[in-house]
């Protein structure tokens, strides 16, 4: 449902010159949320004017297709300084951050929970570099990936 839902909004929101990072659905029928999270390209950032206005666009959008059955409630947000990384540029806008990532499946020394500095991707591999050393995860087998907030990243957000 989020794919189908991602893949109706997804143009509607490059036509406002915004980027859609991900889409959530939370929430059992009738309570549900639909969280979308875009960001400016430029910036990485989304103000609470460019929420209202991806907010009223995509609403117009999901009401002719018509995606839900049942009542939720549209939620317009930015991804926020400590942002999850979802596609594989994510990987490479952020290396020399550190970074949180968790596996589907047990992959380093029966580990699942990463933590260090990003290193960029190769060849769809993330590469992070963790106290026990440089990891190689592949990007398909990542669950959860998210920048932890550090006075660095503060930052250097601060300057985008």
């Amino acid at each position: 449902m989020e794919e189908k839902i991602a893949d109706i909004v997804t143009p509607v929101i490059e036509d406002l010159g915004f980027d859609l990072v991900c889409v959530k659905i939370v929430g059992e029928d009738g309570a549900q949320n639909v969280q979308l999270m875009a960001e400016d390209p430029k910036t990485k950032r989304l103000g609470v004017d460019d929420c209202a206005k991806i907010s009223r666009a995509v609403a117009v959008v999901l009401d002719v297709e018509d995606p839900i059955s049942g009542k939720y409630r549209l939620e317009v947000s930015s991804p926020g300084i400590d942002r999850p990384l979802i596609r594989e540029s994510d990987f490479e806008d952020y290396s020399g951050f550190e970074a949180k990532l968790e596996t589907n499946m047990p992959i380093e020394n029966g580990r699942k929970r990463f933590r260090g500095t990003l290193k960029g991707m190769k060849d769809s591999m993330v590469l992070i570099d963790t106290d026990q050393g440089e990891v190689e995860i592949p990007f398909g087998s990542l669950a959860k990936a998210k920048l932890v907030l550090t006075d660095e990243l503060i930052k250097a957000t601060a300057n985008i």
